[in-house]
């Protein structure tokens, strides 16, 4: 099915790995997929744009023999163009780059694809619509951060709700087969008004690793209440 900007899109539940145990990666990846996860995301963190500091290339390539589910990365850092190919070769298949990190936008997307994969792009809780209103043709996915970046188990900012709204009607109104993410603070609290809002990308990290009835039951939960929210269930 060729999808289009009216066509109820699926809700995807991608895991941060972020509060994961790092001396296992590769079992957490395998524990991830058995759960059910449709993506995993990569917090890569250069502690310059964001304070903090994470995986390189070389980490993620060493996980991804290990499972069959597709690879993404959320590159939190200043110079994207610099390592795009390095996250592509160790298997994401799509990049994620901020745009309050790319002076030249259009180029950086460029370069993306050039890499071969899907290209996206975040925004912070403070940056607007409108950084990423002409890009739009450009991308396979916008980011709609729901905390400040940089560190896993903060609170949900509920106040970037109308920006999800605003970005999908922009996007239903252009016509445009893109998903909407949504990634900090999501947990069974809050992924309703994410879904609701229009966002079908869920980023969770600490409400999976922490439901005291496993990864499996988190995934399902969060699934099953974001589809309702969203009317597709």
């Amino acid at each position: 099915m060729v999808r289009t900007a009216t066509t109820p899109r699926p809700i995807s539940i991608v895991p941060s790995v972020l509060p994961a145990d790092f001396a296992r990666l590769g079992e957490e990846c395998q524990a991830l997929e058995k759960a059910g996860v449709d993506r995993i995301q990569w917090d890569v963190m250069d502690g310059q744009f964001v304070p903090n500091l994470t995986f390189g290339p070389d980490v993620i390539a060493a996980c991804r023999p290990h499972v069959g589910v597709p690879f993404e990365a959320h590159l939190m850092v200043e110079t994207p163009d610099l390592l795009l190919e390095r996250y592509a070769e160790a298997g994401c298949e799509l990049l994620i780059v901020h745009a309050e990190a790319c002076p030249h936008l259009h180029r950086t997307l460029g370069h993306v694809r050039e890499a071969g994969a899907k290209a996206a792009v975040a925004l912070n809780p403070a940056t607007p619509i409108s950084a990423v209103q002409h890009v739009l043709d450009l991308v396979d996915m916008v980011l709609v951060m729901t905390v400040n970046p940089g560190f896993g188990g903060q609170e949900y900012i509920a106040t970037m709700e109308p920006k999800i709204a605003e970005l999908r009607a922009l996007i239903v109104e252009r016509g445009l087969d893109v998903d909407i993410e949504v990634d900090g603070g999501i947990g069974p609290a809050t992924i309703s008004a994410a879904a609701a809002a229009g966002a079908n990308v869920l980023v969770a990290g600490s409400a999976l690793f922490r439901d005291p009835e496993g990864l499996e039951h988190a995934v399902r939960d969060l699934r099953s209440r974001a589809e309702a929210a969203a009317g597709l269930a």
